[in-house]
């Protein structure tokens, strides 16, 4: 079995480097999904409210065989239920969908500036760790000045912000203001959405280690402190997946790799417009 690698957090905590992703992840399939992750040594899960399956998230968790104090598991509020009341109820509603008493993460999906509610969830959210429910709080998809304005407000600084980020797409401005706020970044779409594994340079790099495209991508993201949550429903590419604790990308591989970075390379939504 695997042994994961952890990044340590602001708050004195820790996350695993790599964790398994469960977005688009069919809700009938989900809680074997989550089982089978575990099996294979995975102990950080990643869901949301909006993707449909935190009922089945806590029931693969549950039939998993493994204390729940030894997993880190994360969900996020969506952006209809931005608010400081409507937070607290939308947490609520995600911990009854899970089955559990806490989650180790609870992050704002998006800020949804054109709302102007993002403050007031983020003081819900610092109720929530203070608490005891939410042991660590966090934002996705928070640009720049969203970070700044609830750091300015609060006083309490997010321990991680999730931000897509791929080869095509490398976010390092804002990877550098992450690091000098004390922030963790963890990626989402990690593989580009698949659009990245036909790609010749990281064939190359793939062949040259013995590896898959995947386990290359997946390997950029943590020889760079990053946390990474690569999504499969398939049991052969989840173990695939993991299995990237034993080699290194060299410094010829990572010229490589940033050489494919695009400012076109954005898949999802712009922060700054959603929601």
């Amino acid at each position: 079995m695997m042994s994961v690698s952890s990044i340590a957090l602001s708050d004195g905590r820790t996350i695993p480097q790599l964790g398994l992703g469960v977005w688009q992840s069919p809700a009938d399939l989900t809680a074997q999904v989550v089982r089978t992750a575990i099996q294979a040594g995975y102990r950080s899960i990643d869901t949301a409210m909006i993707y449909r399956n935190e009922a089945a998230v806590g029931e693969g968790v549950r039939s998993a065989d493994v204390p729940r104090e030894d997993l880190f598991i994360t969900t996020k509020l969506w952006n209809d239920d931005q608010g400081y009341d409507q937070a607290l109820w939308a947490f609520e509603a995600s911990l009854k969908r899970l089955e559990m008493d806490y989650v180790d993460l609870y992050l704002i999906h998006w800020p949804a500036p054109k709302q102007g509610k993002y403050l007031d969830s983020w003081r819900a959210l610092i109720r929530l760790q203070e608490e005891g429910r939410a042991r660590s709080i966090g934002v996705s998809n928070f640009m720049p000045e969203h970070l700044r304005r609830i750091v300015a407000e609060t006083g309490v600084s997010p321990v991680l912000n999730q931000i897509e980020l791929h080869p095509r797409f490398q976010q390092t401005d804002q990877r550098a203001i992450h690091v000098g706020m004390g922030i963790v970044t963890e990626s989402w779409s990690p593989l580009g959405q698949g659009s990245l594994l036909e790609n010749e340079t990281l064939e190359a790099i793939a062949a040259k280690h013995g590896k898959t495209p995947a386990q290359v991508i997946i390997r950029w993201h943590i020889d760079q402190g990053l946390v990474v949550i690569p999504k499969s429903v398939n049991p052969e590419r989840i173990a695939q997946n993991i299995d990237v604790f034993d080699f290194s990308l060299d410094d010829e591989d990572m010229q490589a790799i940033r050489k494919l970075d695009s400012t076109s390379g954005r898949l999802g939504p712009d922060p700054l417009a959603f929601g």
